[in-house]
C-alpha cells in the first residue's frame, strides 16, 4: 500500500510519533555512554547500574580485554557464511566445552534462538535418531524460555502468549516443585523436561535440589532429555559459570546468551556428544550464527571469566550483598523474602515495586523488577564492596521513605 493510501494513524511520524513499534514500555531515560557499574544518560547523569541489561554486562560496560579483541577483530573480517570454516567458532566451542560438560555447541543469536535450536534438537534427536516420534517439551509455571511462538508457549506465563494464538502444539507447563503434577505430565509423547536453575524473570526462584533430583530420575526411568535454559543464569552470574553446576547436573542439553557476549549479540546451545547425529549438515542453521565478531567476544569473555575467577567473585560478592540487604531490611515488615543465588538476587516485597523503581531512577540507582512485587538485583559480577554498600544503603533509603508514604 502507497504511503499516502495508508490509514491516517500510519502517517503521523513526522507528526510526533516513534518510527519505532511501540513494543517497549520505555523509562524515560537515554543512556549513551557506560563504563564498569556506571551509565550516563544523555543530560549528563550518572548511574550505578544493578540492572545490567537484563544480566547482560556481566563484566560491566565496556570490559578492557572484550573491547581490544573486538577491535582488533573489526579490522580483520566481519562476516562470512556458515558454509565456510569460520575459526573463531572452533576456538569460542572449544573453549566452552572445555569448561562445562557439553560436547558440542551451536552459535546463534539470541537466547530464544538458542532455546528454540534446544527444542528441535530434542525432538529431532527422539524422532530421527531414536525413531520413537516424540515431540512434547515439558515446562513450569512462571518460567520464561523467549518469544518466538515456539519458546513463548515452552514459557510458564500466560501474559508473553496474548494475542498470538494459535499457539504450537507439543508443550506441557506443570508447577514448579510438583513431583506428581510432573510425572502425570510424562506420556509416550514426551521428548524432554525444559527447567531454568533459577526462575529469574518468574520471580527469582531457585529450584529445589530435591526436586532437581526428582527430574533426573524421572529422565532416566523415561528417556527423556533435560534442558536446562541458563540464558540469564549462565556465565558466572549465579556464582558458577552456569547454574545447573550447583545441583551437580550434566544437563544433555543447555542454552546461554546475555551474559556470554558481554553486550554483544550472540546465544549458544551446548549438549552432549550423542546428539550430534541428531543435528546432521542441512538440519539447522543461522545466518549470523557465529560470525568472527561475535566469536571474538565470546573468545575474550570466557578468557576473562577463567582467568579472573569471576564466577567465584560473585559467589563471594552474592553472599556479601545478600547479607547487608539482610542488615538494611531484614526486619522490615514491606520485605517477605530475600533470596537467589550469586548476584542474582530477588527482594519480595508485601506491594507493587514499580514506584520504588522509579524512585530510584531519579537518584541515580537503575533495578528492575521480577514480577510485580519483586525488586531483582543484577549487578555485573566485578561490581565492588562499595558499590553494593552504596546501592544497598539507597535501596534501603527508598523502601523506607516508600512505606512510610503509604502509612500516611
Amino acid at each position: 500500500m502507497a504511503k499516502e493510501q495508508q490509514p491516517q494513524a500510519a502517517q503521523q511520524g513526522a507528526a510526533g510519533l516513534s518510527p519505532l513499534f511501540p513494543t517497549y514500555a520505555r523509562y524515560p531515560i537515554s543512556l549513551v555512554k557506560g563504563e564498569g557499574s556506571w551509565l550516563w544518560d544523555d543530560q549528563g547523569n550518572k548511574y550505578l547500574d544493578f540492572m545490567c541489561g537484563l544480566a547482560v554486562t556481566n563484566l560491566g560496560h565496556a570490559p578492557k580485554q572484550v573491547k581490544e579483541k573486538l577491535k582488533a577483530q573489526l579490522d580483520e573480517l566481519w562476516h562470512v557464511s556458515n558454509l565456510f570454516h569460520i575459526p573463531g567458532q572452533e576456538k569460542a566451542a572449544a573453549l566452552l566445552t572445555q569448561h562445562t560438560c557439553a560436547d558440542a555447541v551451536f552459535f546463534c543469536n539470541s537466547g530464544a534462538e538458542a532455546n528454540e535450536a534446544a527444542i528441535k534438537l530434542a525432538r529431532r534427536y527422539h524422532q530421527k535418531v531414536l525413531g520413537n516420534g516424540r515431540f512434547e517439551i515439558i515446562t513450569f509455571t512462571q518460567s520464561f524460555h523467549g518469544r518466538t511462538l515456539a519458546t513463548l508457549t515452552a514459557t510458564g506465563q500466560d501474559k508473553v502468549k496474548e494475542g498470538f494464538l494459535p499457539l504450537p502444539a507439543g508443550f506441557k507447563t506443570v508447577p514448579l516443585h510438583d513431583v506428581k503434577a510432573l510425572e502425570s505430565a510424562i506420556t509416550s509423547s514426551t521428548a524432554a523436561i525444559m527447567i531454568e536453575m533459577v526462575q529469574a524473570e518468574g520471580g527469582v526462584y531457585p529450584v529445589d535440589p530435591a526436586f532437581v533430583k526428582a527430574i533426573q530420575e524421572l529422565c532416566q526411568k523415561h528417556g527423556l532429555l533435560l534442558i536446562v535454559d541458563e540464558v540469564q543464569t549462565g556465565m558466572g552470574r549465579t556464582g558458577k559459570l552456569f547454574a545447573h553446576e550447583h545441583y551437580g547436573l550434566q544437563p544433555d542439553i543447555f542454552t546461554s546468551a546475555k551474559g556470554l557476549g558481554s553486550g554483544f549479540p550472540v546465544g549458544a546451545m551446548l549438549g552432549k556428544g550423542y546428539l550430534r547425529e541428531a543435528f546432521a549438515a542441512g538440519s539447522h542453521g543461522s545466518t549470523f550464527g557465529g560470525t568472527p565478531m561475535s566469536m571474538a567476544v565470546v573468545q575474550a569473555t570466557l578468557e576473562t571469566m577463567v582467568e579472573e575467577n569471576v564466577p567465584q567473585r560473585a559467589a563471594e560478592s552474592g553472599q556479601y550483598l545478600v547479607a547487608r540487604l539482610h542488615e538494611e531490611l531484614g526486619g522490615h515488615s514491606f520485605v517477605k523474602d530475600i533470596r537467589g543465588k550469586g548476584l542474582l538476587i530477588g527482594i519480595e516485597c508485601a506491594d507493587a515495586v514499580g514506584e520504588i523503581v522509579l524512585e530510584g531512577q531519579r537518584r541515580g540507582l537503575l533495578f528492575v523488577t521480577a514480577g510485580p512485587n519483586v525488586i531483582r538485583l543484577l549487578p555485573n559480577l566485578l561490581v565492588s564492596k562499595e558499590e553494593i554498600d552504596q546501592a544497598v544503603s539507597l535501596l534501603a533509603e527508598l523502601i523506607q521513605e516508600h512505606t512510610a508514604v503509604k502509612s500516611l
